[in-house]
Order: C-alpha cells, then sequence, then structure tokens
C-alpha cells in the first residue's frame, strides 16, 4: 500500500516537473520572439533613418522618416501576426472539434483545451509593440540633436548598445554562446544601415 503510494506520488512529482518545465519553454519562446520583434524595429527604422540622412540633413525629415518607418513596422507586424495566429487558431480548432468526435468527449470537457488556443489579437499587439519597442530607439537618440554629424553618431552609438543588448538577450533565451550571438546582431544591424546608407546616398547623388 505504501509502495503504491510513494510510486503515486513520485509519478505526480515528475508529472509537475515537465508541467513547468513546458510552462517555461513556451514562455522562453515568447520572450525571444519579443525581443526578435523589438530587434526588428531597431534595424528597420534606424536603417531608414541612415538612408534619409544619407540624402537630407534636416532633422525634422529624419524624424519623420524614423516615424513613418515604426508606425508602418507596427502595423505591419501587427497585422502579419494576426493573419498568422488566426490561420493557426482555425487549424487547432478544426483537429480539436475531430479529436472530440473520435473520443466521444461530454460536454464542457474540452475547456482546458480551449484556454490554451492561441490569441490572435494577443499576438498582433504583442508583436507591434515589440516593434515599437525596438524603434523608439533611434528615434529618441536623433530627436534632440540638431548638428548632423553628431545626430548620425548618436544614431548609430545607440543602436549598437540596442543591438548587444538584444542580442545577449536572444542568446540566453535561446540559450546559445552570448558573445557569438550579441556579435552576428550587431554586425547584421551595421551591415543593414551601412547598405541603406550607401546606397541611398549613391543614388541621391546621381540626380534620380
Amino acid at each position: 500500500m505504501n509502495h503504491d503510494m510513494e510510486q503515486q506520488q513520485v509519478s505526480l512529482d515528475h508529472q509537475q516537473v515537465e508541467e513547468k518545465e513546458f510552462d517555461y519553454s513556451k514562455r522562453s519562446q515568447w520572450l525571444r520572439a519579443a525581443v526578435l520583434g523589438a530587434n526588428d524595429g531597431l534595424v528597420s527604422t534606424a536603417s531608414l533613418m541612415m538612408g534619409i540622412g544619407a540624402v537630407k540633413k534636416d532633422i525634422k525629415v529624419m524624424i519623420l522618416t524614423g516615424f513613418a518607418g515604426l508606425v508602418a513596422g507596427a502595423c505591419s507586424m501587427a497585422i502579419g501576426e494576426f493573419v498568422s495566429v488566426y490561420s493557426q487558431l482555425d487549424i487547432e480548432v478544426a483537429q480539436m472539434k475531430r479529436d472530440n468526435k473520435r473520443r466521444n468527449k461530454i460536454e464542457g470537457a474540452d475547456e482546458d483545451e480551449k484556454n490554451v488556443l492561441p490569441n490572435p489579437a494577443q499576438a498582433a499587439a504583442a508583436s507591434a509593440l515589440a516593434f515599437s519597442v525596438g524603434a523608439i530607439v533611434p528615434l529618441l537618440a536623433a530627436s534632440f540633436i540638431r548638428d548632423y554629424k553628431l545626430r548620425i553618431g548618436a544614431v548609430v552609438a545607440a543602436v549598437t548598445i540596442a543591438l548587444m543588448v538584444f542580442g545577449w538577450l536572444g542568446a540566453v533565451l535561446g540559450k546559445a554562446p552570448a558573445i557569438k550571438s550579441s556579435a552576428r546582431v550587431l554586425f547584421g544591424g551595421w551591415l543593414a544601415m551601412a547598405i541603406t546608407y550607401g546606397l541611398t546616398k549613391l543614388i541621391g547623388s546621381s540626380g534620380l
């Protein structure tokens, strides 16, 4: 009798550990997606600002360009995530109905399954927020500096720091080497800004 009770307790403890690990895994994936979304907002908005800064030294033009990039990118991310998660929701609901028919489940027994279904509106809001958090970094860096060269330098410096932080966070959440991950994110961001700046400068100087 005692042996059976001990086995049941061990089984219960093991199940609780698995549930905690599963919850942590899901939470880690969600946080990592948020970090990647913020990194996307940072790089794309900074690249837009650097690109327009290559041909227009006016601070107002640069800020408006960055703000337009923030709004457009956040909306694009939100809509894309909403459509993607809604498609996933439709698939999971259809599969749930098929499973319920096969198992002849009693009414109301699938409430737990419904509670873990993906939420399209929540995913869209989180995606837009993450993108906006990253995009606000270069905007804030450039907003209060009138001098053109100092403004460009401030944007590059702020983006560099943010890229290193996002790279480190992504590595921690993905259990990857922090230095290598940060370096990849940093050089990738630099490359995106350099290409955008260089090509815009080239096209702008050609008189097109």
